[in-house]
């Protein structure tokens, strides 16, 4: 028989594997909690959003950030030069009584596909898991991302409450749904085997972006598995595709490509594009315009 020693032991806790809702901080344009680790994944970096609310948040619909930097860069803080210039997105949002989730994901280099997905879905998760904590609704929830990020908000978009375990992930909080309200894309790659082929990547290059996100050889398989056109169907929310006709990184036709398809179930899908703009709608007219039009589409889906 074992003695027992005279040492006390105490049976640990098993660590919580996000954190809990922030006090908000003050600001011009309203409330915000910054660095909450909306998941924290053993051998990963903790994965941290910021929480932009408005000051009247009483039921307020979200609207989740998703930066671009074609999946191995970047960071939820990202926003594009020519966004900014035109007074930015966020305060507009926040003086229309939505609150903005900027989220953070795995880069390519840290993790491949589809992490970077899971990691989106796991901040909807948190939000929706504490909404009455926060104030926010949780049968209104918009993604928004630009570039490399509107592919993730399709992918989000597309794959709402598809239960596929594959592409939601087990980070964070779970048994909470994932799914959002409203999707809008600015200038997003929807098919990756002509956008790979469009950037003349060659496919058996290891040290493309594609096969840094793929995490494998890259095959038009893989490729096709990882397009959000391909993953369609007649339970999407609402769309709105933006892409600016002269874009030399990704072409205007992606966005076409995914509108035509969701047209063609029956889903709604609002497209525009914008004559003579680059990437990051470098170019435009007017991004001002652009703004305005994008916040317009999500003020009209959550009935703002």
């Amino acid at each position: 028989m074992r003695q027992n020693s005279g040492s006390q032991h105490h049976r640990q806790d098993a660590p919580r594997l996000y954190d809990l809702p922030k006090t908000p901080i003050s600001t011009d344009s309203g409330l915000l909690m910054t660095n909450i680790a909306v998941a924290k994944v053993p051998g990963y970096r903790e994965l941290h959003m910021d929480l932009h609310l408005p000051r009247q948040r009483k039921s307020a619909p979200v609207v989740f950030w998703v930066h671009g930097g074609g999946w191995y860069a970047g960071s939820r803080t990202t926003v594009p030069d020519s966004i900014l210039d035109a007074g930015g997105v966020h305060r507009i949002l926040l003086s229309r009584g939505f609150a903005v989730a900027d989220v953070d994901y795995r880069l390519s280099r840290e993790a491949p596909w589809p992490t970077q997905l899971h990691d989106v879905k796991a901040a909807i998760r948190w939000v929706r898991a504490f909404a009455s904590d926060l104030g926010v609704d949780p049968d209104r929830f918009a993604v928004l991302g630009y570039s490399a990020g509107a592919h993730l908000a399709a992918f989000t978009g597309l794959t709402s409450g598809s239960g596929s375990t594959d592409l939601e992930g087990s980070v964070g909080v779970t048994g909470v749904s994932s799914a959002v309200q409203a999707a809008a894309t600015w200038y997003g790659p929807t098919d990756l085997l002509p956008a790979a082929r469009g950037l003349g990547i060659d496919l058996a290059d290891p040290d493309s972006s594609f096969a840094w996100l793929l995490g494998c050889p890259v095959t038009e398989d893989a490729l096709s598995a990882a397009s959000p056109i391909n993953h369609v169907n007649a339970a999407a929310p609402p769309f709105l595709c933006v892409h600016g006709t002269a874009d030399q990184h990704v072409s205007a036709a992606h966005s076409e490509w995914l509108a035509e398809r969701l047209r063609a179930h029956g889903v709604r899908c609002d497209l525009h594009l914008v004559p003579g703009a680059d990437h990051d709608f470098v170019g435009a007219p007017d991004v001002k315009a652009v703004i305005d039009l994008t916040v317009e589409f999500l003020c009209e889906a959550h009935h703002r």
